[in-house]
């Protein structure tokens, strides 16, 4: 018994199709072992049947980018949400289509060319003769792993040479899955010598067709490496859109996500010890600043990061791991110097694991933007056996340190670019502005640092808060301020509300006015306190006579009520002053 004849294989076909009746179409053709034979840009659907007549009669899979099925009255078709949700991410969402646009008021032209040509649209039929719906922007980002779309479209605030070189960019990847031939080589070319963004437009139509006849022959040749977005029940009667699918990192991303958000309270209170040490370092040396603040990053600010792809792979590979700010305390103080201080402090006082001066890196660049200082710290040995700590063990911390400048920069910028609010027409003029804006705070934060040392000098410190109290027995702050000012003119100012917290220790002292004040401080100028302390940093105005102070009155000072809270630390201290002249 003879056997039958073989089916011929089937042509893919890919139609870059304009919504409109006479838009112009790219047109491609694929043979079974993707070689193009036919692209060209069409007009009319005449035009676009005669062209095709040749490869649709036998075997054939048409890809057509446009929405094929649309009954929707309104937004978008589900197929077209779940899509852009998965690839948001690579600036590849749909535009939305439903029969209220008017292109889709009788069904849309792809729905009746794909008649017209006696296509069944139903992607997983198994006829011979069949149409599909498809999207070359993830396509693209899938095929070629690639961490965003590629600019290739025309669009207000792209100019000629970026649309030129995203656009040959997209002709050297399809260049690595399909054998091309003159016609392409000519297409190269025009874009090569293109002088005009309306020649780049008729390459792009074509390059595009040939996009999609190519997914139509990956979606038949590897169904299990391809996703349809859509509702199948009852056939995709809602529309559907056929992509190669995301590599499966979903799962592992998923599993740390879970994993971060069963640990999430734990981290919550690590975040608040994390908080309390910093805090506390920084009010024990007399460091002066405006805020302290930390948090513990929200289980929704994980899963985006985890989520982020660079070049169509993972950002990070382990997120529990490679994520390094889930606990993050943000150091705002006034001037530069005042960042420097903080830094130095910490990393006598705690284990830097990393110091990035992000201000130092864009200098070095020549340019002007994001200034701060980034530290990974974690405890030190003493520290680690402290309860108060106990679970910040095994962690670590990022630690930012900015001006106030730096910090209104770095949080306007960050709202206005990374949030999504930044039209993309308008992106280049809003990068000048900004770097304007970076340079301008620059040289207000060196003003800042200039007026800070000559009031320094002048030996006038800011105003600190007066008592509440008019018949208060306690030295009054201002002028407690003024004093240190005066005594110790070498150190930096202190916390305003510092100066009224000291002035109740000398009030537990018996110390009243500036002229005991001073009395009890004769002795320490022989004493060469600065030199037994071993600064490590500029100690502030109240931290030095804090520990003037504690040289002077010993054990009693440990013991006020006042110092209940740290007498530890100030017995520490008071070994480093041991034996007292």
């Amino acid at each position: 018994m003879q056997q039958p004849a073989p089916s011929p294989p089937p042509t893919y076909v890919g139609l870059d199709l304009a919504w409109g009746p006479k838009g112009a179409t790219g047109v491609a053709v694929l043979d079974a072992d993707a070689r193009l034979l036919h692209v060209s840009t069409q007009r009319t659907d005449d035009e676009i049947d005669a062209v095709l007549s040749a490869y649709v009669e036998g075997p054939c899979l048409v890809a057509i980018d446009a929405p094929l099925i649309v009954k929707n009255p309104t937004g978008s078709r589900p197929a077209e949400k779940a899509l852009s949700k998965d690839f948001r991410r690579f600036e590849a969402a749909t535009h939305p289509s439903n029969t209220g646009k008017p292109e889709f008021a009788d069904g849309g032209r792809a729905w009746h060319l794909a008649k017209r040509l006696g296509l069944d649209v139903n992607p997983r039929s198994g006829r011979a003769r069949r149409a599909i719906e498809v999207y070359p922007h993830p396509a693209i980002v899938v095929l070629f792993g690639l961490g965003r779309t590629l600019k290739y479209k025309h669009k207000q605030g792209r100019d000629l040479e970026l649309l030129r070189s995203e656009l040959l960019e997209l002709m050297r990847h399809v260049e690595s899955v399909v054998t091309v031939e003159e016609t392409w080589a000519a297409l190269r070319r025009q874009v090569e010598q293109a002088t005009r963004k309306s020649e780049l437009r008729v390459v792009e139509d074509q390059v595009d067709a040939v996009v999609c006849a190519y997914v139509g022959l990956f979606a038949d040749r590897w169904p299990d490496r391809t996703t349809t977005y859509g509702d199948p029940d009852p056939g995709w009667d809602q529309g559907y859109i056929v992509t190669p699918a995301l590599p499966d990192e979903s799962k592992a991303i998923s599993r740390a996500v879970q994993a971060y958000a069963d640990g999430h309270a734990e981290l919550t209170e690590a975040a608040d010890q994390a908080l309390a040490l910093v805090t506390a370092v920084l009010d024990e040396a007399g460091i002066n600043y405006l805020t302290v603040t930390g948090r513990a990053k929200s289980v929704a600010s994980f899963a985006e990061k985890a989520a982020r792809m660079v070049d169509g792979k993972p950002l990070y590979a382990d997120p529990l791991r490679d994520i390094t700010d889930q606990i993050g305390i943000r150091v705002i103080t006034y001037v530069q110097s005042d960042v420097d201080a903080v830094a130095d402090l910490l990393a006598d006082q705690v284990v830097v694991k990393d110091d990035r001066d992000m201000g130092q890196e864009t200098a070095s660049e020549g340019r002007f933007g994001y200034a701060s200082r980034h530290l990974m710290v974690a405890l030190d040995e003493t520290r680690a056996s402290q309860p108060a700590y106990a679970l910040l063990r095994g962690r670590v911390a990022q630690v930012q340190v900015r001006t106030v400048l730096q910090h209104a920069w770095a949080e306007f910028e960050h709202d206005i670019r990374y949030k999504g609010t930044m039209p993309a027409e308008h992106a280049s003029d809003f990068d000048r502005r900004f770097t304007l804006a970076a340079g301008l705070l620059e040289l207000a934060d060196r003003e800042f640092s200039t007026i800070r040392e000559r009031l320094r000098e002048a030996s006038t410190p800011p105003p600190a808060p007066a008592a509440d109290d008019a018949a208060d027995p306690r030295l009054d702050p201002r002028e407690l301020a003024a004093f240190l000012a005066g005594q110790y003119a070498d150190a930096g100012w202190s916390r305003t509300d510092h100066y009224a917290w000291i002035s109740g220790l000398l009030l537990e002292l018996g110390i009243t006015s500036l002229d005991e004040l001073a009395e009890a401080l004769r002795p320490t100028a022989a004493m060469g306190l600065p030199e037994r302390m071993e600064y490590r940093y500029p100690p502030g105005a109240v931290r030095r006579l804090d520990d003037a102070l504690l040289a002077v009155f010993g054990e009693r000072y440990v013991g006020l009520h006042g110092n209940a809270h740290r007498a530890p630390l100030l017995r520490q201290r008071l070994e480093r002053l041991r034996p007292l002249p």
